[in-house]
């Protein structure tokens, strides 16, 4: 027998007689039955040869050791085999046991890349580091309705969960609808449940309607001087902590996977909470007593009162007002305000946290070299003065400082931002966002109601539903004289085509500078894309495009085009993926900006240029790229690319089980709309040096294929009313016999023409 036979033999045989042979009769996604537990252990012990209690990858076999080797201490215990199973339900484990790990060959590796900071689910903790097994004092508490009580009135309970939230936290909000329905669920079972919420900028009013909206029935307790999280050991403005009767700390920590640091799922894969209540109702050992929690960090440390200069007046309120407020603040499209003393001291944990993983303000460009300046004109980063004086305050006691010292108040603009819009195009009806979960994209296309073509100067998507709208992209689509075809609902379905104007959280309107333009044709149509992202509360958007005209045709004529590789295929499991694009650029041309975009298995984004001399050019490199900031990078000064120039496009992957933002990752990924499918796409905004403005990056793909698609009436010739609006003028200039049609064969030749100048 081979090397590679032997390796792979234990599974072949374990599949047939052991833990396999029981997952694989088990119905997709069933619960376990009574009986699992005991088979599960009966197998173990036949392939426990040695009788340790414990399973190694020789007596296991590779697939299921994997899965079930949940400690990485290389030997499964009985407890892991069980927990598992049981956790994650019979198929989940099967599936994944059965695909093998593939090992892959990125072409470069990204810089720097710490991906896991920016997406973290709950991990598991020693039980004995986390409190398991201390008891609570028997602490007095006062609701917020001015009831007082304690916590020993509970003894005839038999559990009580003491579940933290707020309504500012984005993590508590999301799972503030989960602990309910919860509460509810256990009721019958003589759970209670207790809500802490430990942030003091949190208003009253938001929590009233917070317990009247999400139907609350346990007490809530504020706890604004931290007594409570200290007394029970809470971290997290998530965490849950379950007491039974006696007041012994049984679990803590997440109440399950759904929701985390930049991930959400559209349910949970290992349900924390629900496992731990069942197991005090049926008296049994936890087999997962600790997780970390996912949620917005407490400050409960006590600060060193060192003397230090800085203060919140002098230095503090500077930085946040030139980095943070943009969106922190009241009617921002932050979930909280950092606009006073008060707020800012509330939401200390979150913002050291913030600092120290690197994720705000959001901004994933590679740093500059030391001493030099950013590339970026947008580039929101904090400077390491910046950091440094931010985390040497928060450890410092906090100080206010006198207000005397504080600067100005910083006002922003009240509605749009690009001044009265000269026209508005509106999503015709309000589009409802549901409360928990995740949302597959929404394509809705709107007439533009423009009866002339106009010039653009400046645009700007507002929605009305901020705090739910992840990112809106919109595409321009010619005139149609039928509401509802499939070239109508396809339209703009081609991303490498480039899109017309984009809205993330923290990008600014978009207004181009003396000379520059777009143009909207008569009649044209507009494809909103909508990505939304519920937040815990259901709400509907009516997202808005206000557009600015110019009486002048612009000198130049703004293009943003994609390069895309649609046939790019992630194996399961593969952890740093890479996946090329290269596109050629047909004149002289000045790029302004890129935006790179991938879905949630994306890790890392660069942008590399190969000049027609052989030199090569690092132009982006964006080391932990973030699907929840749809971010621009717009160059400071403009970068000239020569006709000739190959720019060359690579995206890294993350399709394992340690992305925890993974939908699956036991599935070949394949290019898809939907973020459970990939997209490898970095779009370019540029425009053309000279007098020429037909596009040079990014020209109509599959030319023949698109010719006859857009032919409607299939007479070999592209009329007015058949040509994309935003190709209509650069069309025409290929019609050689002046009929106002080409053909394709003129389209080509004026390509040939051009590349041969």
């Amino acid at each position: 027998m081979s090397h590679r036979l032997m390796s792979v033999a234990p599974v072949i045989a374990f599949a047939g007689i052991g833990l396999v042979g029981i997952l694989v009769s088990a119905q997709p996604n069933e619960s376990p039955s009574p009986g699992t537990d005991e088979r599960v252990a009966s197998h173990f012990q036949a392939l426990d040869k040695n009788r340790d209690g414990k399973l190694t990858r020789e007596e296991l076999g590779d697939g299921l050791f994997r899965e079930l080797n949940v400690d990485g201490d290389d030997v499964v215990t009985l407890a892991e085999a069980q927990a598992e199973i049981r956790q994650r339900g019979f198929d989940t484990v099967v599936k994944a046991a059965q695909s093998p790990k593939v090992a892959t060959v990125a072409t470069a590796t990204p810089k720097k890349n710490a991906v896991s900071a920016l997406r973290q689910g709950p991990q598991r903790l020693i039980p004995g580091d986390s409190g398991i097994g201390r008891m609570v004092p028997d602490l007095t508490l006062k609701d917020i309705n001015g009831r007082q009580f304690r916590l020993s009135d509970y003894a005839d309970r038999t559990a009580v969960v003491v579940a933290f939230t707020n309504t500012s936290c984005p993590i508590s909000k999301k799972y503030a609808p989960s602990q309910t329905a919860m509460e509810r669920q256990f009721a019958d079972q003589k759970i209670q449940f207790l809500f802490v919420n430990p942030t003091a900028s949190d208003k009253l009013a938001a929590i009233q309607t917070a317990i009247t909206t999400l139907g609350i029935t346990g007490p809530y307790v504020r706890d604004n001087d931290g007594m409570i999280a200290r007394a029970v050991g809470a971290t997290h403005t998530t965490d849950v902590i379950v007491l039974d009767s006696r007041r012994t700390i049984v679990y803590r920590g997440a109440m399950d996977d759904q929701y985390g640091f930049e991930y959400s799922l559209d349910a949970p894969r290992n349900e924390y909470l629900k496992l731990a209540l069942r197991s005090v109702i049926d008296r049994r050992p936890l087999l997962v007593a600790a997780t970390e929690a996912p949620g917005c960090p407490l400050d409960l440390e006590l600060s060193s009162a060192a003397p230090t200069e800085l203060t919140f007046h002098n230095r503090i309120s500077r930085i946040l007002q030139a980095r943070c407020l943009e969106c922190h603040r009241e009617g921002g499209a932050a979930p909280f305000a950092l606009d006073t003393y008060e707020n800012v001291v509330a939401q200390a944990g979150s913002i050291r946290q913030a600092i120290e993983r690197g994720v705000m303000p959001p901004w994933f460009a590679a740093p500059p070299e030391p001493g030099q300046p950013s590339h970026w004109a947008n580039d929101k980063s904090l400077a390491d003065r910046e950091k440094a004086d931010l985390l040497s305050w928060l450890s410092h006691g906090k100080p206010a400082g006198d207000p005397n010292d504080a600067p100005l108040p910083r006002t922003f603009p009240e509605g749009w931002r690009v001044g009265q819009p000269d026209h508005i195009v509106q999503l015709p009806n309000p589009m409802p966002v549901k409360a928990t979960g995740v949302m597959p994209y929404q394509d809705v296309i709107v007439e533009s109601g423009l009866t002339e073509d106009k010039w653009i100067r400046a645009m700007e998507i507002r929605p009305t539903a901020p705090e739910v709208v992840h990112h809106v992209l919109v595409f321009l689509l010619p005139p149609a004289d039928r509401s509802k075809t499939d070239a109508d609902r396809k339209a703009g379905d081609n991303e490498s085509d480039g899109f017309f104007v984009a809205y993330a959280p923290g990008h600014d309107a978009l207004t181009f500078a003396e000379g520059f333009g777009k143009r909207i044709p008569a009649g044209s149509r507009l494809k909103f894309q909508m990505h939304f992202t519920p937040n815990g509360t259901a709400t509907q958007d009516q997202t808005r495009l206000g557009f600015i005209f110019t009486d002048r045709e612009p000198a130049h004529l703004v293009h943003v085009s994609g390069i895309a590789n649609p046939k790019l295929s992630i194996p399961p499991g593969a952890d740093n993926h890479a996946v090329n694009a290269t596109q050629t650029v047909h004149a002289d041309t000045m790029v302004m900006a890129f935006f790179p975009h991938m879905h949630l298995r994306g890790k890392a984004f660069r942008y590399e240029a190969l000049y027609p001399d052989g030199k090569k050019e690092l132009l982006l490199d964006v080391p932990r790229y973030d699907f929840n900031w749809q971010l621009s990078y717009r160059l400071a000064e403009p970068l000239v690319l020569p006709k000739g120039t190959t720019l060359q496009l690579t995206g890294w992957f993350d399709n394992s089980r340690n992305n925890p933002a993974n939908p699956d990752p036991t599935r070949t990924v394949k290019w898809g709309p939907q973020t459970f499918d990939e997209m490898m796409l970095g779009y370019v905004e540029y425009y053309t040096i000279g007098d020429d403005a037909a596009p040079a990056i990014g020209e109509i793909p599959n030319l023949a294929a698109i010719f006859q698609r857009l032919d409607r009436n299939q007479d070999g010739k592209l009329s007015g009313d058949e040509m994309p609006a935003d190709w209509k003028d650069r069309l025409l200039r290929c019609d050689a016999d002046g009929d106002k049609s080409v053909t394709l064969d003129e389209i080509n030749t004026a390509i040939r023409r051009r590349r041969n100048r």
